[in-house]
């Protein structure tokens, strides 16, 4: 059992929700019924669970009784698992199968399990959650408010809770953790459902360094990085997009092999394309607000090409469209990327707009 606690990382609540310190482990038992489930982000429903891979993916239920089942399929994945709003347990890389939650005070529960880690080599999938003798199903979580995160390792949490800048690739994937990312801030701050929907490396014309594969834009559309489903929810209308695109754009010089040889090119491309990929997200849901947002990084190239798209934007006649420049970052995380503290100063910044518009949560 210490063994097994010690992998998972179990860890108590507070004694209001406890008849016993809290555990998670995995059993052979027969799953009970399903709980209805709250879904936030994008998944693709399959005979094993729910199969996802944008970052952020969270997943919740209500019940009342003193235990619950959640089922975990196949993928690499770190999941953080909190029930009644507290942390509970993290779980690094589990096995597939059955997880019993116990030590819970018998009354009602909500329980969440938040994907921490990026999946952007393959999928993974998460299967559910179930009763167990004597617990009973309540209506799953709800929000009325949406908001919707576009963008890259900023958006994604890259590596924002190491301790040092220098990491191998498997240190960054065992620190990045979007649950105390930006997004996740951002929403807790509005009562809010998010999508996360960012990609590592990529940009909006070009990805870090001129490597190969899809840009943000080009893989949007899709449920999964295979491109094999194009995504659609009719319940999914975000009153607010948050979007930082452009850092891997232009933190890397050009090569002579890339399409662009010169940066003003480069400008051009950036340009026309973020204006059309706005306009599309607004084709979709024309009344809510538009974030778009850079730090100050390149010496100021990405925020500089990012307020030329806003104002080309608003000249087009959108409305609810605002740039917001991002200052005073540390970048202490993996290869200088923005820390759990960034995140916040991140969200800080974002919600002088938002509190300033609070309009935009009546909007349909």
């Amino acid at each position: 059992m210490k063994k097994v606690l010690g992998l998972i990382g179990a860890a108590l609540l507070s004694t209001s929700a406890l008849s016993a310190p809290l555990t998670v482990t995995p059993v052979s038992t027969k799953a009970g019924a399903a709980l209805p489930v709250h879904i936030g982000g994008r998944v693709e429903p399959t005979a094993e669970g729910h199969r996802r891979q944008w970052p952020g993916t969270y997943f919740e239920a209500s019940f009342r009784g003193e235990g619950v089942l959640l089922k975990i399929g196949e993928g690499d994945v770190i999941l953080r698992i909190s029930v009644d709003a507290t942390t509970a347990a993290t779980l690094v890389k589990p096995k597939p199968g059955l997880y019993r939650v116990d030590g819970l005070a018998n009354g009602r529960h909500t329980i969440r399990v938040d994907v921490a880690s990026e999946s952007q080599a393959a999928s993974t999938v998460f299967g559910g959650f179930y009763a167990t003798a004597g617990t009973r199903a309540l209506p799953s979580p709800a929000r009325t408010r949406q908001i919707e995160f576009i963008g890259d390792s900023h958006t994604v949490g890259y590596g924002n809770i190491s301790a040092k800048r220098d990491c191998t690739q498997d240190e960054v994937w065992a620190t990045t953790d979007t649950s105390q990312a930006m997004p996740a801030l951002t929403a807790r701050r509005y009562g809010a459902d998010y999508q996360v929907n960012a990609i590592s490396g990529r940009g909006i014309v070009r990805n870090y360094d001129g490597m190969p594969g899809d840009t943000v834009p080009a893989a949007y559309p899709f449920t999964l990085f295979d491109k094999a489903k194009r995504y659609a929810d009719p319940a999914w209308h975000p009153s607010l997009y948050v979007i930082a695109l452009g850092t891997n754009d232009f933190t890397t010089p050009l090569h002579p092999n890339e399409p662009w040889k010169t940066r003003d090119a480069l400008h051009a491309d950036y340009e026309q394309h973020y204006v059309a990929f706005v306009k599309r997200l607004r084709a979709r849901d024309p009344n809510a607000h538009v974030v778009l947002w850079a730090t100050d990084m390149a010496d100021g190239e990405i925020a500089s090409e990012v307020a030329k798209v806003a104002a080309r934007l608003k000249a087009a006649g959108e409305r609810n469209v605002t740039f917001v420049p991002v200052t005073g970052l540390a970048f202490t995380g993996c290869h200088a990327h923005p820390s759990t503290a960034d995140d916040g100063r991140i969200t800080t910044a974002l919600s002088t707009y938002i509190d300033a518009h609070a309009e935009m949560w009546a909007r349909k």
